[in-house]
């Protein structure tokens, strides 16, 4: 309480700075088309030295949709650094600060870029923050790669993106805008990223140059691209498995997960309730529809789910109704990333997982997965000019992104010549 009341008071006191020097006509630092609005350099948790909350200038960005129930609002010290604001407009983003990012001896620094649902802290610094089961199993590391990359002395830096499930051509961009800093600040010519989940996604968009006509094209700044549980061939797991995924959504049947369904009727404890907020096409998960392709070429379906063939293909089930994962794809991307591939100049890495037994969750379970995503999605090289290798743990999807044997792997591959 003591440290939040702390920044609290920190954060009013840099509004004020900020006020009096625009009143005196001097503007706060900016860089190509964003402008810096805060910076934090005391009472940070996680082990983090430094935040700093940037605003792209583009008025292409939008305020994003946030669930009405706030399962999708920013939480923890993120409220904080995003300006006491819990559903912050989507041109914000934070940039986090590894220690000694400014005096790490490798030339070359590095990225990370979180997934749906995640942030800076719990993807990379703390995978405890979430509680038990937070990370993929019963108990939590309270460090993660973050702190692996600094002890063998990287520059690291991080994301946090303001929109949990934001639109992906957005957090490509602020990747983007991101790599701009960094390079600014360490005077390196390029760098590398790690991503995870749907960040693997937008990371692919921007390297890919798949841009809207606002949109920064690739700039020719990114050595070595590791991708870990990413959707390469895309995902369709929400429209496999009849209502349970939607079960798990749906309040009204006790769901609580922040994530986009199959159904836009459900029935629940006896009722059918009309939600098309959760679906696809909602506002509150701009970017899950461009990241979905069909497996059901592949891939069959249980039939003791239940309405699992309405939900996949369109139409009215026993207890639902779904438009089917064909009304959704004119938005999807993963086609045109592939099309469009990454240049040879990017070495590309693959980190993916075969352990579909995420707690608390319906893991994927009609192929080999990591619980969220195929194996055959996320080995999916589809595009790749430079393949530097992949390889495969026995870990789930969450697992990918702290289990020492996975972050060993990634720091080998961020070492290699």
């Amino acid at each position: 309480m003591i440290i939040k009341n702390l920044l609290s008071m920190l954060s009013s006191i840099t509004t004020l700075v900020i006020t009096a020097v625009l009143a005196i006509g001097i503007a706060p630092p900016s860089l190509a088309g964003t402008v810096l609005e805060q910076t934090y350099t005391s009472g940070i948790s996680n082990g983090w030295v430094k935040v700093e909350r940037w605003k792209d200038t583009d008025s292409a960005f939008i305020q994003e949709g946030f669930p009405a129930d706030g399962r999708g609002d920013q939480d923890g010290q993120r409220v904080t650094f995003f300006g006491n604001d819990p559903t912050p407009h989507s041109s914000k983003y934070l940039l986090y600060y590894a220690p000694n990012w400014s005096t790490s001896s490798k030339s070359v620094p590095v990225l990370l870029v979180h997934g749906s649902n995640h942030n800076a802290d719990i993807a990379w610094a703390n995978p405890n923050e979430a509680g038990p089961y937070g990370c993929g199993k019963t108990l939590c590391p309270s460090t993660g790669l973050m702190q692996e990359l600094v002890a063998d002395d990287f520059k690291v830096f991080a994301i946090s993106m303001p929109h949990k499930n934001g639109d992906n051509y957005f957090w490509a961009q602020q990747i983007a805008d991101a790599i701009s800093h960094i390079k600014a600040v360490t005077g390196a010519s390029e760098v590398d990223i790690v991503a995870w989940s749907k960040g693997t996604f937008s990371a692919r968009m921007y390297v890919s140059s798949v841009t809207e006509p606002w949109g920064t094209p690739y700039q020719n700044d990114v050595r070595r691209l590791i991708l870990i549980g990413g959707p390469n061939g895309g995902f369709d797991s929400s429209f496999r498995h009849g209502t349970t995924s939607s079960v798990s959504v749906y309040s009204e049947c006790g769901g609580v997960i922040n994530g986009p369904t199959a159904h836009d009727y459900m029935t629940c404890y006896g009722w059918l309730y009309h939600r098309p907020e959760w679906t696809f096409s909602s506002s509150y998960f701009p970017g899950a529809a461009q990241m979905l392709k069909r497996w059901d070429n592949k891939y069959g379906f249980l039939a003791t789910e239940v309405d699992w063939y309405s939900t996949y293909y369109g139409g009215w089930g026993a207890y639902s109704h779904s438009n089917g994962i064909d009304a959704y794809m004119g938005e999807s991307l993963v086609d045109t990333v592939q099309q469009a591939g990454i240049p040879s100049s990017v070495r590309v890495h693959t980190l993916c997982g075969t352990s579909a037994d995420i707690p608390l969750f319906h893991n994927e379970h009609t192929g080999l997965s990591d619980g969220v995503i195929f194996l055959d999605s996320c080995t999916d090289t589809t595009g790749v000019a430079n393949n530097g290798g992949g390889t495969v743990f026995a870990l789930n999807h969450l697992t990918l992104g702290w289990r020492h044997s996975a972050t060993a792997q990634i720091m080998d591959w961020l070492n290699a010549i």
